[in-house]
């Protein structure tokens, strides 16, 4: 089983807000996950991010794989 940490959309029509949740690689972007560990919000000035650091850590160290934008958030809030 290949896990990520990705983004889930969630929101309005061009109102987006995300969730940052652990999930199968196989399942849809807005289908079944596993676990919740923050959301992200863009359209907030500046971009409000909130995520449980220590959730985050022990799932990458358990080989979940983070997203190219799931890992920029996390570099830039220094959680990786």
């Amino acid at each position: 089983m290949a896990v990520k940490i990705r983004l889930r959309r969630m929101g309005a029509k061009k109102a987006p807000f995300y969730r940052i949740v652990v999930a199968d690689s196989r399942y849809p972007r807005d289908g079944r996950f596993i676990e919740e560990i923050g959301y992200y919000n863009p359209l907030e000035e500046p971009s409000i991010v909130k995520v449980d650091a220590e959730k985050a850590k022990k799932w990458i160290s358990n080989g979940a794989q983070p997203t190219d934008t799931v890992k920029a958030l996390f570099k830039k809030h220094e959680i990786l």
